[in-house]
């Protein structure tokens, strides 16, 4: 593996400095005259009441959906397995406790319900003919933590009931800690903004490249959803890493060229630059992993930039290496 050992040395230095300075909100939209009222239908309560499994089968009978791709019917060899199965889940005391941490943590929605407001009022903004889709949210055991269609949202809050819960995911402690009451909007509005409905890819073109530009849209997209929420949540990193990130921006780019990252095709260099990984440490030892994406998204933000489009234009661009050249984003 090559690697620079002079730079690993200055970025594993400079990260670990204090910055001071405060993140800005990007551009708030006026949408004093567009009416959202997002409508949630709150289901916890009901999975720990039933009597029979009748009565469950009845609650799936009406929450098809939930049945089928949040609880993973398919995974279960028959009807009756799949019934036993989620009847003795709900049935556990357990799940008892579970319930109780949920309603400590999340109250009685009301501020979830504000950040869905906010955040599909920006929607309307940006896309006026974009329906609303129904809010369900439910304790699963810790079974999937959201789901989104185009009609549909729904929400495993006893996946984000952060550090201080008795049951958490079994994950590692990097993904782990983007399951906090902060991330549930954000994630929402991610899972929207890689949506090929609304982030148009080329599937023909397999770099590296077109995967950060892909990703960066992703982000750039939930920011404008959320234009105050800090950009350490919208990427799941620590204040910290985006901070480094940010300082040691030349680094990150003097790597990505010398390891010609940007048009490889290799599942390697994917795996180094894109994948899931506490750190990418070929560019140093405190550098967050998936760091491409990040420089992904900061090459949108500037490609939005010079090029004067509106939201809905940068997503529809589907060209990758137009983005990358238009934008002529080289951090100094």
């Amino acid at each position: 593996m090559r690697i620079l050992v002079f730079g690993i040395l200055v970025i594993a230095l400079s990260w670990s400095c204090k910055n001071e300075s405060e993140e800005k909100c990007a551009y708030i939209p006026d949408t004093s005259s567009i009416s959202v009222d997002i409508d949630i239908s709150q289901l916890q309560d009901s999975v720990v009441v039933f009597s029979s499994k009748q009565d469950l089968v009845d609650f799936f009978s009406r929450h098809t959906v939930m049945r089928d791709v949040f609880f993973n019917r398919s995974a279960y060899p028959s009807d009756s397995m799949f019934i036993n199965e989620l009847y003795n889940r709900f049935s556990n005391p357990y799940f008892d406790s579970l319930l109780l941490e949920t309603k400590i943590v999340f109250g009685d929605l009301s501020s979830l319900r504000n950040e869905l407001n906010t955040a599909f009022k920006n929607f309307r903004y940006y896309y006026p003919e974009v329906e609303m889709p129904k809010v369900e949210t439910v304790i699963t055991g810790l079974e999937t933590d959201v789901f989104v269609s185009d009609s549909l949202v729904i929400i495993g809050l006893d996946y984000f009931l952060g550090d201080g819960a008795k049951y958490r995911p079994n994950m590692y402690d990097y993904i782990l800690r983007r399951y906090e009451k902060d991330f549930v909007v954000p994630s929402i509005m991610l899972l929207y903004g890689i949506d090929s409905r609304y982030n148009k890819t080329n599937l023909e073109d397999r770099t590296v490249l077109a995967d950060m530009i892909s990703y960066g849209k992703t982000y750039y997209f939930a920011k404008q959803m959320l234009p105050c929420v800090p950009d350490s949540i919208l990427i799941g990193y620590t204040r910290e890493e985006i901070e480094g990130s940010r300082r040691n921006s030349d680094l990150i780019w003097k790597r990505l060229v010398e390891d010609e990252v940007f048009y490889a095709t290799s599942h390697l260099v994917k795996q180094k630059y894109i994948a899931e990984r506490p750190k990418t440490l070929e560019v140093g030892e405190k550098c967050p992993g998936r760091i491409a994406t990040w420089v992904g998204w900061e090459i949108v933000k500037k490609y939005a930039e010079v090029s004067n489009e509106s939201l809905p234009e940068v997503m529809a661009n589907p060209d990758a290496k137009a983005i990358f050249n238009k934008s002529r984003y080289k951090p100094l």
